[in-house]
């Protein structure tokens, strides 16, 4: 592999971070309060919330860690595939479910790459394993007599290099080192990552603080009764309520 340059890689870090923040408010600016209300509304009425806006705060909340766990799941798969380009001439896959090929000391790498362990259900996982096998099958095809090693890599996390359902399964520090040969690179690049961290965390929750206002408004106009409280059968009516069964039983 070719040696990795930290500078090339701090300045791809703070430019595409601040995408990664851009996203973050423009999915605050685009969300509308119909939406936050599909989250479970008998978790938060079992939490015992009384007031709209500690609810708007809660449906927020989870709302928001999807949505940055996605948002932040791209960025460490464009970084990975930045930084296999400049060490092993890797590229994007067009493959389904793969993200990243290239090629090392004579085996050709097939990766897909998740940002955290815990990423799929089982029937996600098999499907993760076709997709693997099918693109192992396309590449055998087109280059003949190529040792082919399919991956799942994963950014974060300490479970051990081991094969499952066909491919290896590299983690942490080992995924970061297959593409670079670096044993420190995990670590480095944690500082570039945190480019204006500052910064840009105040303009969002700055945002946040607004939506929230906003949502609590809309939320007691819609869904609270004239004494203040929440109306919590009239929100699950809104979340769940589609009752047409009584055309199948008859």
């Amino acid at each position: 592999m070719k040696p990795l340059s930290l500078d090339e890689v701090s300045a791809f870090a703070n430019k595409n971070i601040v995408d990664f923040h851009q996203k973050r408010i423009q999915s605050l600016e685009n969300l509308k309060l119909d939406k936050l209300l599909k989250k479970n509304p008998y978790l938060f009425r079992a939490k015992n919330i009384q007031t709209a806006g500690r609810l708007m705060e809660g449906l927020l909340g989870a709302f928001l860690s999807s949505s940055e766990e996605k948002l932040f799941g791209d960025f460490l798969e464009d970084l990975a595939i930045f930084i296999a380009n400049k060490t092993c001439s890797g590229h994007k896959s067009v493959a389904p479910g793969i993200n990243l090929e290239f090629e090392n000391k004579g085996i050709y790498y097939i990766v897909s790459v998740k940002s955290g362990p815990n990423w799929g259900n089982s029937s996600q996982q098999n499907k993760l394993a076709e997709d693997l096998q099918k693109a192992v099958i396309r590449v055998k095809q087109s280059q003949h007599g190529k040792n082919i090693q399919p991956v799942l890599g994963i950014c974060y996390g300490k479970t051990r290099t081991n094969y499952l359902r066909g491919y290896l399964k590299v983690v942490g520090q080992n995924f970061w080192y297959l593409i670079s040969e670096d044993k420190n690179l995990y670590s480095d690049i944690v500082e570039p990552i945190g480019y204006r961290a500052k910064g840009h965390n105040e303009t969002f929750e700055r945002e946040q603080d607004r939506v929230i206002n906003k949502f609590t408004r809309e939320f007691i106009d819609r869904f609270c009764d004239d004494s203040g409280g929440i109306d919590w059968v009239k929100l699950v009516e809104f979340n769940s309520g589609n009752y047409d069964l009584d055309k199948y039983l008859t």
